[in-house]
């Protein structure tokens, strides 16, 4: 039970920004919003923020917003249990609503404690398998990558791919599989079986580049949720969060996405036939991308062929016309693909802010 409300509550004039300083700040996943006496008025987790981004909503808006939002939904009014509740019902509330979080109140409505399901269950990291995707040649960043693997270039004193693995350890995951081609000794070498890690690596070899899904295809079947990430990515994302998030939407796979801002560098005409309709002097585009980190279920292998070449986007597109749950999870941490020269030399320069300390299971 978490009695220390001080960076948990917060008002609705705040803003969205400052309701994720105070989710960070405190590990929870979650703010309650309450009026100037504490009473409570919703429950803002982590999932409403990423929901908001994805509306593009600026988190220079206020909380009013997320409530007003949360308000026209199905959970528009917080679920709590009084602040005298016995475990089995405290528990069995989180269970029958599929939440994670509780408030705990009074009989005035103000906020006494919160629970959360992790008292309940154990570490749900553990019930997560990993996948490394780096069997890339990483063409773009020759010569770097003529003697490594894009995975095991250097980042900081480390190769980039020991930071991903500490933080898949760090999220509890004890498993993972590293699909490898380019220069795979180079990997093998370095980690192992990953007990130095605090994992477990077992590795596929691809005998030719089956694209970002193929080697799924020859991996045995899972039987639990797998996590699924490139190898050549630098980032802070939550996977803890980001499992949260596809359970509480049923997903069959999560794909997690980014904005990308695309500014055109000159005026664009707009024509029907040969006459002009409309000018626009630069204009910008913003979509959302494929950030190369996903969660699929067991029952997702299945529509993957096995030992031939295929991409995560075509499994998506055959996900989205076989009419499974597919979902966006949008990612408002640090997030680089390094697919460049100048996106090596950014990541480089943005860890040196946040470094983790050595990968080990100690």
């Amino acid at each position: 039970m978490y009695t220390d409300l001080t960076n948990l509550c917060i008002g609705p004039e705040s803003t969205i920004h400052q309701a994720i300083a105070k989710m960070e700040f405190s590990p929870k996943g979650i703010v309650l919003a309450v009026d100037p006496d504490g009473r409570l008025l919703s429950t803002i987790t982590d999932g409403d923020v990423r929901r908001a981004v994805l509306a593009n909503i600026k988190l220079e808006e206020t909380v009013s917003v997320l409530i007003d939002r949360k308000a026209r939904s199905p959970q528009a009014h917080p679920i709590t249990a009084p602040v005298d509740s016995d475990s089995n019902t405290l528990s069995g509330l989180l269970k029958q609503h599929s939440i994670s979080h509780l408030p705990l109140v009074n009989s005035e409505n103000r906020v006494v404690a919160l629970v959360t399901w992790d008292e309940f269950m154990p570490d749900e990291g553990a019930s997560l398998q990993a996948v490394i995707m780096a069997g890339g040649s990483g063409t773009r960043l020759r010569p770097l990558t003529e003697e490594l693997p894009k995975p095991m270039l250097p980042m900081g004193d480390r190769p980039l791919m020991e930071i991903i693995v500490q933080q898949l350890q760090e999220a509890g995951v004890k498993q993972v599989n590293v699909a490898v081609h380019h220069k795979h000794q180079k990997i093998i070498e370095h980690f192992g079986d990953g007990r130095e890690f605090g994992v477990e690596l077992t590795y596929v070899t691809e005998d030719r580049p089956l694209g970002t899904a193929g080697s799924l295809g020859l991996m045995e079947s899972p039987t639990q949720t797998v996590l699924v990430i490139n190898g050549d990515i630098l980032t802070q994302v939550d996977f803890r969060a980001m499992l949260a998030y596809h359970r509480e939407h049923a997903a069959d796979l999560t794909v997690a996405v980014q904005w990308y801002d695309l500014q055109v560098p000159y005026g664009v005409v707009e024509c029907e036939g040969a006459l002009v309709r409309r000018l626009s002097e630069k204009p910008s585009f913003k979509f959302l991308v494929n950030a190369g980190i996903y969660l699929l279920e067991p029952g997702v292998y299945g529509f993957i062929p096995d030992g031939e070449p295929y991409d995560m986007t075509d499994l998506i597109q055959r996900l989205v016309d076989e009419g499974l749950q597919v979902v966006a999870f949008p990612i408002r941490e640090y997030w680089i693909d390094i697919g460049e020269h100048e996106d090596y030399e950014s990541a480089q320069e943005q860890l040196k802010n946040w470094i983790p300390g050595p990968a080990n299971g100690n």
